[in-house]
């Protein structure tokens, strides 16, 4: 379970499974790290490269879902994988939402609540009668990052943390710079996406020294 105080680094991989295990190799085992099953890598891989994924690391595992509907049977599949946390997106109708929490709280795991695309994320809390999630979300989108302008929505931190106890984690284009304004933001986990060459979308390059690059993540961090 991600720990209340902690700060993390949520390594998110969204190519192959033979690409995500050459890099985890190298990784420091670190438990302040989180590895991601992305959602395109669970798209080609299932729930088998999430079995390896777990087989590797014996950290946190989230698998980034997106639950939209059927929100019981995904965490139930996930979890029985080896997940630790899973997503579900905001939007979703208030009883997805409900249904994901409950589950994800009686497998033990930690639900997360992505705000991708949310204008007004207290608003969606507000509406839940199931105690709220462990990890909220601030979320730009991949395609949204060459957008000008367009940036993670900070100023929800202090009202979401003023209602509810949760974590804030901040996801889109996050480098270390980004990481920096996030912790200074208020958020505890920052998820940075392992980029292919020849991408457009920021985060740390597959073919640049990730280990280092993880360190120095956690130095920024701490």
């Amino acid at each position: 379970m991600i720990e209340p105080g902690t700060r993390y680094l949520q390594i998110a991989f969204n190519d192959d499974l033979g690409s995500a295990m050459r890099i985890l190799a190298t990784l420091p085992k670190d438990p302040r790290i989180l590895v991601e099953a992305g959602t395109p890598f669970i798209k080609r891989e299932g729930m088998k490269g999430i079995r390896r994924l777990r087989w590797f690391w014996q950290h946190g595992i989230v698998a980034d879902l997106k639950t939209t509907d059927g929100g019981g049977e995904e965490v139930e599949m996930v979890q029985q994988a080896g997940a630790t946390a899973a997503t579900v997106m905001g939007s979703s109708p208030v009883e997805t939402l409900e249904r994901f929490i409950a589950e994800c709280h009686s497998r033990s795991m930690d639900a997360i609540i992505d705000m991708l695309g949310v204008d007004d994320p207290l608003r969606v809390l507000r509406r839940l009668r199931t105690p709220p999630a462990s990890v909220v979300v601030l979320h730009l989108g991949r395609d949204e990052e060459s957008t000008r302008g367009k940036v993670i929505q900070y100023k929800h931190v202090k009202r979401i943390r003023s209602k509810f106890d949760v974590a804030i984690a901040a996801a889109g284009g996050v480098g270390l710079r980004e990481a920096r304004t996030a912790i200074f933001n208020g958020a505890s986990i920052v998820v940075a996406n392992i980029v292919t060459p020849g991408k457009s979308w920021r985060g740390i390059p597959a073919d640049s020294d990730v280990a280092a690059m993880a360190r120095d993540f956690l130095t920024t961090i701490e």
